[in-house]
């Protein structure tokens, strides 16, 4: 595949000359290649490196401890908690295809998307030990965090500059929420860096950018009560725009490989396009020519998480993708799933997976264990309500909303983790 490249993504909603763009990723690559010459060639290199490195187990769940910074100005700005939760909650459908509108996919793609096995929780202890609900709150005087003095928002990742610094940027996915608009009108919906000095990048190539996804406020979650308008009318929002950005994060490219015909995302299964949709959902497109095994040629993808479609048609990922992004969370980024302080407990052999997590009411946990261990559920006050040995996996049902925690035991270890009810 040509143009193999594995960037920084910088998703913009500009309105220039009345066409509203997402995404100034090319434009990057030129300013990061001025920077430091012989970048994109290096990039190139290195996203093949890290392509051919695929995951070894697809079935294994990958569970990611993220911190949301909520920053804001305006009351508006300062989202609620249930926000936040019904984010995670998007994050989690989304990635582990369990999301309704799955059955909108057209026939043709049906065999070449999946689950990616990889989740989202809110982390519930800090980088100092404490218990955590996973989400800061951080009141600013800046208006915008848009600054056309650096590229392109950082301020928002800093303390000193209005905003909050970052978390241990190895164990836990930072994710900002915060005013990114300029004329009032949103310039950038968010964007994703990658690590800083990820072995396969070329020195320098990520000096200026801090860890992390940066989202704008009124595009976060699907039950935002802040309308998001691009300029020319409300436009929907179904939390894919958090989606998207970890699909950067997690080292995938755009979908129509940010060229024409000639350019491609670097992976063998996602059809090539030529240019991004404009968020429409028009599936009579088929602008390139394309050979993918054994289906041939496929028009355009803009059910895919990565193209510029409407949140209302994105919902899948490809086989390839997941593939690429579990080889992320596997190498590159493989604090975030290894023992670490961001979730109670994870520094014993024990461990489980409770999803969905948040929950309207009903969720499984699985253990990792063949052993009976013991499983306790316990209320936010330390109540303890339900309490039975479990042999590797249990389902619990009917909780009314509100934070609870489950922990699960052996004579030897013990693993906590917290769950949200909606």
């Amino acid at each position: 595949m040509k143009s193999i490249i594995l960037i920084t993504a910088i998703c913009f909603s500009a309105i220039v000359n009345a066409q509203t763009h997402k995404c100034h990723t090319y434009e990057l690559m030129q300013h990061q290649e001025s920077l430091t010459p012989g970048y994109l060639n290096a990039v190139n290199e290195s996203f093949d490196r890290a392509k051919m490195i695929q995951s070894q187990d697809r079935s294994t769940v990958h569970q990611i401890n993220v911190v949301v910074h909520i920053v804001y100005n305006q009351p508006e700005e300062n989202l609620a908690d249930s926000v936040v939760f019904d984010q995670i909650a998007r994050l989690n459908e989304d990635f582990r295809r369990l999301n309704a509108d799955t059955t909108n996919l057209r026939d043709t793609f049906n065999t070449i998307v999946g689950d990616s096995f990889i989740e989202f929780q809110l982390a519930t202890i800090d980088p100092q030990g404490n218990p955590t609900n996973g989400i800061t709150r951080t009141q600013t005087t800046e208006t915008s965090f848009i600054d056309f003095s650096q590229f392109p928002a950082e301020g928002v990742k800093s303390t000193a500059d209005g905003g909050i610094d970052p978390w241990d940027q190895e164990h836990y996915l930072n994710i900002w929420v915060c005013n990114m608009s300029f004329a009032g009108t949103p310039f950038l919906l968010g964007y994703a860096t990658p690590p800083n000095n990820l072995p396969h990048w070329p020195p320098g190539s990520a000096d200026n950018m801090s860890d992390g996804v940066v989202i704008e406020y009124e595009a976060f979650g699907s039950n935002n009560p802040n309308t998001l308008d691009l300029g020319s009318g409300p436009v929907t929002v179904l939390g894919r725009t958090c989606v998207h950005e970890i699909g950067h994060y997690l080292g995938l490219r755009h979908i129509w490989g940010d060229g024409d015909c000639t350019e491609q995302d670097g992976i063998d299964d996602t059809p090539n396009a030529l240019d991004q949709s404009n968020q429409d959902c028009d599936t009579t497109k088929n602008t390139c020519t394309d050979a993918i095994p054994v289906l041939g040629d496929l028009p355009d993808m803009v059910e895919n998480y990565m193209d510029y479609s409407s949140e209302e048609c994105q919902n899948s990922f490809t086989q390839g993708q997941i593939d690429l992004m579990r080889s992320i969370i596997e190498n590159e980024r493989v604090g975030l799933i290894s023992p670490n302080p961001a979730s109670l407990g994870t520094e014993t052999e024990l461990s489980f997976s409770v999803f969905p997590n948040p929950t309207n009411g009903s969720s499984i946990i699985k253990t990792n264990l063949i052993e009976p261990v013991q499983f306790e559920l316990i209320s936010e006050t330390g109540a303890i309500l339900r309490t039975e040995m479990v042999q590797s996996s249990i389902e619990i049902h009917d909780l009314k909303p509100g934070v609870y925690f489950v922990r699960m035991s052996t004579e030897n270890n013990s693993n906590t983790q917290k769950l949200v009810v909606l």
